[in-house]
């Protein structure tokens, strides 16, 4: 079981490794099929570790003014979130959101040209820490400001961004009580796995880099609505 969890968790981070987000995506949904108890909290911890690698790597690309500007619009955003869960029906909440991130990506690929403004990157926060909270899937909206920057610059940003992003939703999931000894351990265990796939995904960067990281980041955040809506949905 350990080495299926790893194997998913490996692949999980070829992707975040080489695109800048999706890690969740992959690891979240197959990991709770294999052993619940390693969602929520030791993949959280797992992914939380794993952000700041490549930060590290190409930590001179990190727009630390655009982390600090998500990072603002993530606190309202996730008070929204749990509003939302509060007062909707989750399986709405759902559907809403992943329709809500198809259409950005259709934009995208038609006219809209989003640029990591002070005013994007406020929205783009709030718009993560609702989807992160209200359906764990908090990486498209930011991913969709910088689809036009280049692929150190996502990468490093993204992942300065989630790591401060899972820092509060431990801290958060810590106060609550809901962190164990056990989940710390599961936590360990699996990181090495995290890293292997982060070793792997450093040649595939080279190969997004020649113009591909931007439809990159758009298949992963339309398999990422297309997965919440068919959860939602099933």
């Amino acid at each position: 079981m350990l080495l299926l969890a790893g194997v998913i968790v490996l692949a999980g981070a070829v992707v975040q490794g080489s695109v800048g987000f999706g890690m969740n995506l992959v690891a979240a949904p197959l990991l709770a099929i294999a052993d619940p108890i390693l969602v929520p909290v030791p993949l959280l911890l797992v992914s939380s570790a794993f952000a700041l690698l490549p930060v590290l790597r190409e930590r001179s690309h990190t727009d630390w003014h655009g982390v600090g500007w998500g990072m603002l619009g993530r606190v309202p955003g996730t008070a929204l979130g749990v509003a939302a869960l509060a007062l909707l029906p989750a399986r709405w909440v759902a559907i809403l959101i992943g329709v809500v991130v198809l259409i950005s990506v259709g934009l995208s690929l038609l006219a809209w040209r989003p640029r990591p403004t002070r005013p994007a990157l406020l929205t783009a926060g709030m718009a993560s820490g609702t989807f992160g909270t209200a359906a764990a899937i908090g990486g498209p909206p930011i991913a969709l400001v910088y689809q036009h920057t280049a692929g150190p610059t996502v990468r490093s940003t993204l992942g300065a961004y989630f790591a401060g992003g899972s820092v509060l939703s431990i801290l958060a999931l810590s106060l609550g009580g809901q962190v164990h000894a056990d989940q710390l351990l599961a936590a360990l265990a699996l990181f090495p796995f995290a890293v292997t796939g982060f070793l792997i995904s450093g040649p595939l960067r080279k190969v997004l880099d020649a113009g591909r990281t931007r439809p990159a980041l758009l298949v992963v955040a339309a398999l990422s609505a297309l997965a919440l809506l068919l959860k939602a949905i099933l």
